[in-house]
């Protein structure tokens, strides 16, 4: 049985929304976060970065959740998570994958974590560190808005639903404290979210994790 380790609304929540997606059968287990779950020897053996989400299938063990992402999508071609492999499409599709994990990811890690790179008791460093890491994110969050805009279509890689939105989404709920601008707040951002959250996958995904639907 494949098993996904989670936490609720953490970056687990785009591959749990995957497995919902592609509705072959799998096993939550369910990281206890607040208790230092991830920072165990037994977690680390999985992920030895001790961070949420872990995939394993088998012998396969799978961190980091854009990884996990892919191959959930590769692995299910019949639920076209991705566009064919060689497409222009499905180029862009790992682009997005790629700059979601690697730029909007890490601005809102900064976000939340600022004390991580300031030495300990700089209250005022860290402070100013979240502002400009909330500044930094509102930037990318306009160029996701941008590219609905550019090209009119519904979803991010225009006319078809794939791994890109269940991503952005995750990514987008997170913004959802901001002191300004949250991403629910933009004119494509905010309409696109409402659809990936009408999905039934992702009903389930936010029904499982206790999480509510209007909390983005």
């Amino acid at each position: 049985m494949r098993q996904l380790h989670y936490f609720p609304g953490n970056a687990s929540m785009a591959p749990h929304i995957l497995l919902e997606e592609i509705g072959a059968p799998f096993e939550l287990v369910l990281v206890d976060r607040p208790n230092a779950g991830h920072k165990t020897p037994e977690y680390l053996q999985l992920n030895p970065n001790g961070l949420i989400p872990v995939f394993v299938d088998g012998p396969l063990v799978l961190y980091e959740a854009a990884a996990i992402c892919l191959h959930l999508s590769d692995s299910a071609p019949a639920a076209r998570l991705l566009p064919p492999v060689g497409s222009p499409a499905r180029a862009h599709g790992y682009k997005w994958l790629v700059w979601m994990t690697n730029t909007l990811q890490s601005a809102l890690l900064t976000y939340f974590y600022p004390e991580r790179w300031m030495n300990q008791g700089n209250i005022d460093g860290a402070a100013e560190l979240k502002a400009h890491a909330q500044e930094r994110a509102g930037v990318l969050l306009d160029q996701l808005d941008a590219e609905l805009a550019r090209h009119g279509g519904p979803w991010l890689l225009g006319a078809d639903y794939s791994a890109v939105d269940a991503y952005s989404l995750m990514l987008c709920r997170w913004t959802r404290n901001f002191s300004s601008a949250p991403a629910r707040e933009r004119p494509h951002l905010g309409p696109h979210m409402k659809r990936v959250l009408e999905r039934p996958a992702v009903q389930r995904v936010f029904a499982t994790e206790q999480l509510a639907p209007t909390d983005i």
